[in-house]
């Protein structure tokens, strides 16, 4: 992707649908009574992984508008099927770990697997307490990376903390909690995204939360329903950031998923100087809704660490560009979690930024970034087939004295097959 600077950005975004929350829509659906409706669901790389796997277990998934609406006809709790085949989560670190909880509670056999990245990615934090709960899960390096094959059936509830803030542990062990006796307890270090607790509550599932603590009774049937998928907020970061980036740029992002666990960005970028407002909020279902206008600012630096991390945790890269725009010198700690992602974003984001001809100092958890005035110099930059690293360096390019490329581009179609030609759709004239 070659990505050529400008003067400002203009316009309305509307945004695809949410990752989380449409992978979430296609699991629920699949072990709910009756069928799910899921409008605007994102028809991306990652959650086609998900539809996939799900199609291997026996359940119907179809669309007859482009994806616009997905219609999933519930197998209830113990209708999926044993696979005749290796489940293949591709590069989706949501699909297999909350597969890994679904799979925990049925009595039957599968292999799950992804691709070269997803492979080195770690499991084992999801399947210490599935075992705890009696699943039988084996995998290379003590079944801490896949492939994995799980034996499940027969689980009990368990009292868990989780030793890392992560939505995805947490997801996991509640689908696995539907199949448990007794009581589910799960007790969070800090608030990461509810869209999980959320959808099962939507689908009339009894959650107790009590702070940080949440509670789930096993043994509940959800019950389909029609789900509207929010716009993608992570997705809307790289246009916000741009936007507040770029001398007189004015923006609007539509229809973008407010919930609170999520909007760390908005608030950082708030502080940074950033003229945010946000208009029309609704609820789609559970979820918050509204539409995002921002207009450029002086950036000023910013601190980005501790509680705030789990709400803005796949923004970082993003954010990172944001600071290397800013005044001053920004810092980002407790961020060793973007160790593990689609790639060391850590050092990727790094790797970019010196590329660009940034000052930036990589540490154990995060980075120190030396904001600048001047445009960032050309240069092909590297994504590492992380999407996220991929569109933090297309929008560098919009900052950029010269045309920037992007390496390994297509990966952008893993969360956002579009983000390209919105691109170009809201340059100023």
């Amino acid at each position: 992707m070659q990505v050529s600077p400008v003067s400002a950005l203009a316009g309305s975004v509307q945004l695809p649908g949410d990752k989380s929350i449409s992978h979430r829509a296609l699991m629920l659906g699949a072990i709910a009574r009756g069928q799910t409706v899921v409008k605007n669901f994102l028809p991306a790389r990652d959650c086609f992984s998900t539809w996939q796997c799900l199609e291997q277990l026996g359940v119907k998934i179809h669309s007859s508008d482009q994806y616009r609406t997905v219609l999933v006809e519930g197998r209830e709790l113990h209708g999926l099927q044993e696979p005749g085949q290796v489940l293949d989560a591709g590069n989706s670190g949501t699909t297999i770990r909350l597969l890994l909880g679904l799979l925990s509670g049925q009595q039957f056999f599968s292999v799950l697997t992804g691709d070269e990245s997803l492979r080195q990615r770690p499991m084992q934090r999801v399947v210490k307490p599935l075992v705890q709960m009696g699943a039988h899960i084996a995998g290379r390096q003590s079944a801490d990376r896949a492939p994995l094959a799980v034996q499940g059936g027969n689980l009990r509830a368990i009292s868990y903390r989780l030793p890392v803030a992560s939505a995805q542990l947490k997801s996991a062990l509640l689908l696995a909690g539907l199949y448990s006796r007794g009581t589910m307890e799960i007790e969070e270090p800090a608030p990461t995204r509810d869209h999980t607790e959320r959808m099962l509550q939507f689908m009339e599932v009894d959650i107790q939360k009590d702070g940080n603590y949440l509670r789930l009774n096993g043994g509940q049937q959800p019950v389909g329903r029609e789900i509207c998928v929010p716009g993608d907020i992570s997705a809307a970061a790289f246009f916000l950031v741009a936007a507040a980036c770029l001398p007189g740029s004015r923006l609007v992002c539509r229809d973008v998923g407010l919930n609170p666990a999520r909007t760390g960005v908005l608030d950082v970028l708030q502080q940074m100087g950033a003229r945010l407002e946000i208009r029309n909020m609704r609820m789609y279902g559970q979820e918050p809704v509204g539409d995002i206008y921002v207009e450029s600012g002086q950036l000023q630096a910013v601190v980005i660490a501790g509680e705030s991390i789990p709400r803005l945790i796949d923004e970082i890269p993003a954010l990172a560009i944001a600071a290397a725009r800013a005044s001053g010198v920004s810092v980002i700690r407790d961020a060793a979690e973007l160790r593990v992602k689609e790639s060391d974003r850590i050092s990727s984001v790094v790797k970019l930024l010196t590329d660009l001809g940034v000052k930036v100092q990589e540490t154990a958890n995060g980075m120190i970034i030396y904001g600048t005035n001047r445009p960032f110099q050309p240069a092909e930059l590297e994504s590492y087939g992380d999407h996220r690293i991929a569109m933090a360096g297309a929008i560098a390019g919009l900052m950029a004295s010269a045309p920037v490329t992007v390496r390994q581009a297509e990966c952008v179609a893993i969360s956002f097959p579009n983000f390209e030609n919105i691109l170009h759709s809201i340059r100023a004239q």
